[in-house]
């Protein structure tokens, strides 16, 4: 017996059919079978439609990794060799010709086989290729692969004086912004004013806010360019006296007011009063303060005693 199928009767003759009861089962099966292969076959189907249109051998270039090696070898690429530079040099697969070498005032380097090899002006890759034609036309080497590798930068450099944590030369590779400039010389030192002043090699001085710089745009933190030099002021004194917590010379800032100066010295004490605030400017006793009014460099405030 198969699916309720029962053996014909002998002697029933050749006409035989079954009944409606079997023939609901075999439809039954035939549709089970089916909800199970077309999904089957149309999974297949797409499968190969989407092998189909890749070509043959082809691999997802590792686009993440190149471009970040990219970005990572740009600064070198870019960067123009100069006087007192220092090169490294070499013919890959060649250990007869590996050197390193610093250009000169002149612009040359000293080259095995080669001499004297104009240098300064060029990228690395320019000198590289320069060098592989020069290596091949006179006859060493057969399509030499060169590496030139800047290992000291010392020609393009930016100069930072003033009140910063560590003044001098800072070598640029790359473009750089103000701010980053600034963040290699350890920064502006707690008596240095809130801004710093810009003069390019070629063009106008250009005073550049700090809190500005650090918060706005980039309009606002402009790129320096090799021989620029930068300077940042020491701030403007203010002194205070009397009945404050800490009195003394007090470093101001341009939006700095009688009341945030008297803060900065600690608060005006329990025997003070706002009331009693005196201001010497330029050898002259003002008449009227209002705290919320700005100082001026040079001011002097006095905090007298409140009366009981």
């Amino acid at each position: 017996m198969f699916l309720g199928l029962t053996t014909r009767p002998t002697g029933w003759g050749s006409h035989w059919s079954p009944s409606s009861d079997v023939l609901e089962k075999v439809m039954g099966f035939r549709s089970s079978i089916a909800a199970v292969v077309m999904p089957l076959c149309l999974a297949i189907a797409a499968a190969g439609s989407a092998w189909a249109q890749t070509p043959a051998g082809q691999v997802a270039p590792p686009i993440a990794p190149q471009a970040a090696e990219t970005e990572a070898a740009a600064p070198e690429q870019n960067y123009i060799l100069g006087p007192d530079d220092v090169v490294e040099v070499e013919v890959l697969g060649r250990a007869d010709f590996r050197t390193r070498a610093r250009i000169g005032a002149d612009g040359k380097i000293q080259l095995p086989f080669l001499g004297d090899v104009e240098a300064a002006n060029r990228t690395s890759r320019e000198l590289g290729e320069q060098i592989a034609r020069a290596l091949e036309a006179g006859g060493y080497f057969n399509r030499p692969v060169m590496r030139v590798e800047v290992v000291g930068y010392a020609s393009r450099y930016v100069t930072v004086l003033g009140a910063v944590n560590n003044p001098g030369l800072v070598p640029i590779n790359r473009a750089y912004r103000i701010s980053e400039i600034i963040a290699r010389v350890g920064g502006v030192r707690t008596d240095g004013a809130d801004h710093v002043i810009i003069r390019p090699e070629n063009g106008a001085e250009r005073r550049i806010d700090l809190k500005t710089m650090a918060m706005g745009g980039a309009e606002d933190d402009p790129y320096v360019s090799a021989g620029d030099k930068i300077f940042a002021p020491t701030a403007e004194i203010i002194y205070l006296s009397g009945q404050v917590r800490s009195p003394g010379a007090v470093p101001m800032n341009s939006d700095m007011t009688f009341r945030m100066a008297i803060a900065r010295a600690g608060g005006i004490t329990e025997l003070g009063s706002e009331r009693r605030v005196q201001v010497t400017r330029g050898g002259e006793k003002l008449k009227r303060v209002d705290l919320d009014s700005k100082v001026q460099p040079g001011d002097i405030i006095n905090v007298g005693e409140r009366l009981f």
